[in-house]
């Protein structure tokens, strides 16, 4: 993992690059018509083909698309079908614009896919005093408290806690309907369309899950 100065270094030196790069592929490639899913953040090993996979990280990501999540996305209003992100929101300092972004590119009836950390079931779980159901990732700790400090704020790479009341909340009022919570990894109310994101999802607690993920519409 990257130190908090290093990815600062870095989005202060690349930040006008992937600007202008988002802007020019919005302009000059992005697509207009046709059926279009859009997976942001594919990182290191998520890449998923088909797709159209956008990550700021254009040197050890694998991506179709070099752009800054935290800035308008690279894409023509109401021209995606499906927008997928996974361990992703909770990185972005405005969750509300990115899903505002989200909500204006999606066609009419398209599907976001979002998930992060399940806020819910950390707090469930530490006041159960589950101290197994933690990690200790990114930091080796052997408390309760410290391993849930380490999934909440994951050395405060996280800026936001993620529970199904509050994202539902900035999804709706993004302007999505039909917001719903989906088990990570076995279900999608909308196979079609997420059907091989459900692999990525790796999950091992389906009572309690890991992972929160809602579905809304436009």
């Amino acid at each position: 993992m990257l130190t908090r100065s290093a990815k600062a270094a870095f989005y202060s030196l690349a930040g006008p690059a992937m600007r202008l790069n988002g802007a020019l592929y919005r302009h000059s490639r992005a697509p207009r018509s046709g059926f279009q899913r859009v997976h942001l953040g594919p990182g290191q090993g998520k890449y998923i083909p088909g797709w159209i996979n956008v990550d700021a990280n254009m040197f050890t990501a694998r991506c179709d698309v070099w752009a800054d999540l935290r800035n308008r996305l690279p894409f023509h209003s109401g021209t995606i079908d499906a927008l997928y992100s996974h361990h992703v929101v909770e990185h972005l300092p405005d969750i509300e614009r990115h899903l505002s972004e989200a909500y204006r590119c999606l066609k009419p009836a398209g599907v976001y896919r979002v998930a992060g950390p399940n806020g819910d079931s950390a707090i469930r779980k530490f006041i159960a005093g589950d101290v197994g159901w933690f990690g200790d990732w990114p930091d080796k700790r052997s408390s309760i408290g410290g391993r849930f400090n380490n999934f909440i704020l994951c050395r405060n790479e996280h800026l936001a806690i993620l529970t199904e009341s509050y994202l539902r909340e900035l999804l709706e009022g993004a302007g999505f309907r039909d917001v719903a919570a989906c088990v990570p990894s076995r279900e999608t109310r909308f196979p079609d369309l997420f059907g091989t994101c459900l692999g990525f999802e790796q999950e091992d607690d389906f009572t309690t899950p890991r992972t929160l993920v809602l579905e809304a519409v436009k």
